[in-house]
């Protein structure tokens, strides 16, 4: 070593220690150079390699055109270095799973152009963006679940029942009892002996375990009935193209490469890529927590699983599904938990465990936390009755609320009324018409122009698909249904209409402008706008009429004042009306020239008048809050019941210009709200409760849900209801019945006043137990009621009050019942003045009992102060019974 370090670095050979100190320093410096050369030489190694590889891709990318795959479509640089697993290649396909799910998820719009967009991806899939993906040809839709996944999700372990009483043994209290209890029989063992020293100690741990017990059996029940309601949301279904037919597929069965279509109100169900003429706004709360909503378009097609299509519709080319989505990834579970108890010393064990002990269970015979568990078991049993009534509380404490409501603001369209739509009457032609003489009149000469014009105008603004029976339908879609079949009535066919035209743009409906167009070419008139939308916004904008040959012609003030006087007369007999007018060219501004217009009825629910009458006799007011316009809204009110002759019916528009003071004073006597914004049912919601009433809202449609959010209780429609109403609600109606709304009240009420009948007589029991014990023990020195007797009365009060309440099951009619606001207090006068007197009567005969009971009884012997005790804590518990 010496030699080599000489000879390599010329080291004197003066100091032996010198010289080994310098050769070992100048060792390390060399070392250290050379490993930092291997560095930087190793790194411009990767450089270049780097460098030489984007080379070789900016030369192939630019080549890439020039070269064709098998499918006969070119290769683009991407889809040249990236390579699909071999089971994937085997099957058919050109992508994977976790490709698919990059491009989604990071929102890859490069990478998606790199596979040519949807039409790429959906070749890549063995998909089709018109006709979807095939069921009879390979591969199957068995091939694509094992290939990409089903769309189902991994769900929360299932909580077996020995959970619950596992949780509930983390209460403080019941833990200190515990070890009150297993200390005590330890102690008791080593002075008293066995079996008598365990005798305090085991009786305290069977009272509490069993107490435990019935806690954690009420935990378990609610937590299947909650089990209950995801079973019911997963009941979900939506639009598919398959086949290259538009049919219905539960959103558990869908596949990698399905088009879905969605509308206003979806939820989407999978991550995947939007394709349409239009745009979506999407809200993307539920993964990003922005209020803020998203437009969905060709610069931003990226939609994710859970997500609420807010305005829009279109079709979506489903690229990842399940587990594999961005809301499959985001799923964490987990639960950690720890406690930390103290050891007591031995020391004089038996006195202070003996205080410790009675001075324990007085605290816990003196705050009744019996309540709690007798209000879970009582909404328990609620709960299930109304769901056996098929109303389901997504959130248990609904059901106290609704004994509280004072004010029910109720949507019309599908609560109030069937949602079954049929066109009655139309005006066409200067003409007002009946639908059976409708086919007849436009079908006549002087009008085929007329027709063409108006089959056009239907066809073309409605969402159609095939049944199996070879019929077109709308699915969904009460308003559609009802055009399409009365197109059909007047002979029209959808596809001989369709093939003519081609859609070059579609705007959806929405509640803000009252209208949805279509934007259409045809060789016979080039572009030409079709639009459908409320009569009275529509009649504004139009400035000419079809007259009977088909031709436009000019619509006069004078002929326009007419037209709408029709239109008011149509909606005073409870009708609602559609105007369908068009125009040419596809400018935002033109004039549009008038079709027709449609009445169409919509009749109301049955029994809905009687329940509006028992709410009102009730003492709760019923508001109808609709989008409709303003007398076909004061038309179905009056037929419900709603509208009386002292009730005011006001449109939306003139609340905003009535000033906050004339807005408390007019609220009270408003009956009916028409042409109601989604915004505008909210902000009515949140003056009402701003005045001190307790709202609730039904409702079924997405313009409803921000109003059944802002609602004390929100009530949906579980059939006609749309996804966006169901989340925001708090009980779901599950057969859309009206008359469900009243078993509600009926049930939180009798609800509610069990419950003040329960806090009464918990609140009775807990003052004798805490007063008796003090007093005696401050004048005797002993207490009458042990810690044993207390946590058993304490028991069995709990358990056989709650039986008593629930099986009683008083069916008293609605109007006899008090009404129950957010002014009235919970503990009313008689409550206080039975829990004084009860309380006054029973210490009074049990002090006199402690205190002088030996004389009275003439207890002498050995044995008496066991027997007056026994006497004392049998007359307490027959207080409790006869209070029961």
């Amino acid at each position: 070593m010496d030699a080599f370090l000489r000879e390599e670095f010329i080291i004197p050979a003066k100091n032996p220690s010198v010289e080994a100190l310098g050769s070992w320093r100048k060792l390390c410096g060399i070392v250290k150079n050379r490993w930092r050369r291997f560095r930087y030489t190793a790194n411009l190694s990767k450089r270049r390699q780097a460098e030489d590889m984007r080379r070789r891709n900016r030369v192939k990318k630019m080549k890439r055109t020039a070269v064709l795959n098998s499918k006969g479509y070119p290769r683009s640089f991407v889809r040249e270095m990236y390579q699909p697993p071999e089971e994937v290649s085997k099957t058919g396909f050109e992508i994977d799973a976790d490709m698919l799910s990059s491009i989604v998820i990071s929102r890859n719009s490069y990478y998606l152009k790199e596979f040519f967009g949807f039409e790429g991806i959906a070749r890549c899939l063995n998909a089709s963006l018109d006709t979807g993906v095939s069921t009879t040809e390979r591969p199957s839709l068995s091939v694509r679940k094992e290939i990409f996944g089903s769309n189902t999700y991994d769900d929360k372990p299932h909580k077996s029942f020995w959970t619950f009483p596992w949780d509930t043994f983390h209460d403080m209290k019941v833990v200190f009892l515990l070890v009150c209890a297993v200390v005590s029989v330890v102690l008791g063992m080593t002075i008293e002996g066995w079996p008598e020293g365990i005798n305090d100690g085991l009786g305290i741990m069977l009272c509490i375990l069993l107490v435990v017990g019935i806690v954690a059996i009420s935990d378990y029940k609610l937590y299947l009935q909650l089990q209950d309601l995801d079973e019911q949301k997963k009941k979900t279904f939506i639009h598919v193209t398959r086949d290259g037919k538009k049919q219905k597929c539960s959103i558990y069965d869908l596949v990698v490469g399905d088009v879905v279509h969605l509308m206003t109100g979806d939820i989407v169900p999978a991550d995947g890529l939007f394709f349409s003429h239009s745009s979506l706004l999407v809200d993307e709360s539920s993964l990003t927590g922005e209020s803020e909503s998203v437009n969905v378009n060709e610069e931003n097609p990226f939609l994710f699983k859970g997500t609420k299509v807010q305005d829009g519709s279109g079709k979506m080319l489903v690229a990842s599904v399940g587990m594999r989505t961005y809301w499959g990834t985001g799923l964490v579970f987990g639960k950690a938990l720890h406690n930390e108890f103290l050891d007591w010393s031995i020391t004089d064990a038996l006195k202070v465990l003996n205080s410790v002990t009675i001075a324990a269970t007085v605290l816990v015979a003196g705050v009744p936390e019996g309540m709690l568990l007798g209000e879970k078991l009582i909404l328990a049993f609620v709960a299930r009755k109304l769901m056996n009534k098929r109303a389901l509380l997504k959130h248990i404490s609904s059901c106290e609320t609704m004994a509280s409501v004072t004010s029910i603001c109720t949507d019309k369209t599908g609560t109030l009324t069937t949602n079954h739509m049929v066109v009655d009457r139309l005006f066409v032609c200067d003409e007002v018409i009946m639908k059976k003489g409708a086919a007849d009149f436009l079908k006549s000469a002087k009008c085929k122009g007329v027709l063409d014009i108006l089959l056009h105008s239907v066809f073309l603004n409605c969402d159609v698909s095939q049944r199996k029976d070879g019929m077109k339908t709308v699915s969904d879609c009460p308003t559609e249904s009802a055009l399409l079949g009365f197109a059909q009535f007047l002979g029209g066919h959808y596809d001989d209409i369709l093939h003519k035209f081609k859609v070059l743009r579609k705007t959806p409906f929405d509640s803000f402008r009252k209208r949805r167009e279509v934007c259409v070419a045809c060789p016979e008139f080039g572009v030409r706008m079709f639009c459908i939308g409320a009569a009275e916004v529509i009649l504004r904008d139009c400035t000419k009429i079809v007259c009977n040959n088909g031709e436009s012609v000019h619509f006069s003030e004078d002929h326009k004042e007419k037209v709408q006087d029709i239109n008011n007369e149509f909606c005073c007999g409870a009708l609602r009306t559609l105007c369908l007018a068009f125009r040419d060219g596809d400018d935002s501004c033109g004039d549009y020239t008038l079709i027709a217009i449609l009445g169409i009825s919509n009749p109301v629910r049955p029994k809905v008048k009687s329940v509006v009458q028992a709410y009102l006799a009730a003492g709760i007011s019923v508001r109808m809050v609709t989008g409709d316009n303003i007398n076909t809204a004061k038309a179905i009110a009056r037929e419900c019941g709603i509208l009386s002759d002292d009730g005011l019916a006001i449109e939306a528009s003139d609340l905003h210009s009535i000033g906050l003071k004339r807005l408390e004073e007019i609220i009270p006597k408003i009956q009916v709200v028409a042409r109601c914004s989604p915004d505008d049912k909210s902000n009515l919601v949140t003056q009402l409760s701003k005045l001190g009433e307790v709202v609730a809202v039904t409702g079924d449609g997405t313009n409803d849900a921000p109003a059944l959010r802002a609602a004390h209780v929100g009530l949906a429609m579980g059939i006609a209801g749309t996804e966006v109403a169901r989340e925001g609600a708090d009980v779901v109606l599950m057969d859309d019945n009206f008359t469900n709304l009243l078993n509600l009240v009926k049930w939180g009420r009798f609800c509610c006043r069990h419950i003040q009948q329960l806090v009464q007589f918990q609140l009775t029991i807990s003052v004798v137990a805490v007063v008796l014990n003090f007093v005696s023990a401050c004048i005797s020195g002993f207490t009458p009621l042990t810690a044993l007797q207390l946590l058993w009365v304490k028991m069995i009060s709990d358990i056989l009050c709650v039986l008593v309440l629930v099986t009683k099951l008083q069916r008293d009619q609605l109007e006899d019942r008090a009404l129950v606001g957010r002014n009235k207090k919970g503990f009313t006068i008689p409550i206080w003045s039975n829990i004084s007197g009860q309380t006054i009567y029973q210490l009074a005969i049990i002090l006199i009992l402690t205190l002088y009971g030996k004389r009275l009884l003439k207890l002498s012997d050995e044995d008496a102060g066991r027997v007056l005790h026994t006497v004392i804590f049998n007359t307490f518990v027959l207080f409790q019974v006869r209070t029961m």
